[in-house]
């Protein structure tokens, strides 16, 4: 059974000229918020195998929230030996998921706004003995995402994936569940023009719509360089216009309100159209969170 469903996008694909069948798979209806909710328990669960019970995370939102969700029903379950969590946000967190975290504190779940959440959680790790959930740099997030390349395998001639990216993580974690399930889609990644560039390196912007898309390091370049090789996907960059565009379209033609962040695997497929990139089978846009 999925944890999330896939659904087909006729009208778009009609609004866009093509015969590709287009599907969206709906992250943003996962229990914990958005396709962290993948990943998220995970790590925590791995950390917790080796008896550590503190984390710290540095977040736009959506880790945050998948973070806060799993631990507060954890903790309900184990009050003897809960789970404390430092949550670090900026301050351009937008109010909607600053809102939704707040509703979610507790004494063992406390957020902090802070001008530098990365370094911030950088120096709680190094000062204590914490962990800090960073799906960038740590492997164990990859794992999480194999259970939704098997719900993707289910996809009838699954040919093309596009998928909003920030860190890479989420491709590269799809990449090794395809890999695993001997299938090999295409990986397209779209990113925006304020986080660090796969393809050319550059950070155009200082901000963008996509708040969640915000990595400015890209640790994972060099493996997502190769996967989008193997696969022959594509990197694509999406501006502001571009995302209310998106943004637009899915709510005409699909009746569905996505994010910002999720808007941008449409305008990957937009500009794959518009490059006259040839579209093979089915086409799956990656619509990641609330």
């Amino acid at each position: 059974m999925s944890i999330t469903p896939i659904t087909l996008a006729p009208n778009l694909t009609k609004s866009l000229g093509i015969k590709n069948k287009i599907y969206l798979k709906r992250e943003d209806l996962h229990p914990l918020g958005s396709h962290k909710g993948r990943s998220i328990p995970v790590m925590i669960e791995t950390y917790l195998k080796r008896g550590i019970h503190d984390f710290v995370i540095s977040s736009s939102g959506n880790a945050a929230l998948a973070a806060a969700m799993y631990l507060k029903k954890y903790n309900q379950k184990s009050k003897k030996q809960p789970i404390n969590l430092q949550i670090l946000v900026g301050k351009n967190i937008s109010p909607e998921k600053l809102k939704s975290i707040k509703k979610l504190t507790t004494k063992n779940i406390l957020l902090t706004q802070t001008d530098n959440p990365k370094q911030t959680a950088f120096q709680i790790e190094k000062a204590l003995p914490i962990i800090w959930l960073r799906q960038s740099t740590d492997n164990t997030a990859l794992t999480g995402y194999e259970t939704l390349a098997k719900e993707l395998a289910k996809t009838k001639n699954l040919q093309m994936i596009f998928i909003p990216t920030s860190s890479g993580t989420t491709a590269e974690g799809l990449y090794r569940g395809f890999k695993k399930l001997k299938l090999k889609p295409q990986i397209h990644i779209v990113q925006t023009t304020a986080c660090h560039s796969f393809i050319t390196g550059n950070i155009n912007t200082a901000t963008s719509l996509a708040k969640a898309i915000v990595d400015k390091i890209a640790h994972r370049k060099k493996n997502i360089l190769k996967i989008i090789k193997q696969t022959k996907g594509a990197g694509w960059i999406a501006n502001d216009r571009q995302i209310k565009w998106a943004i637009k379209l899915l709510a005409k033609t699909e009746k569905i309100k996505i994010s910002p962040n999720s808007a941008l695997a449409l305008v990957g497929l937009k500009q794959a159209l518009e490059k006259k990139k040839k579209l093979v089978g089915s086409v799956v846009l990656l619509i990641t969170g609330r």
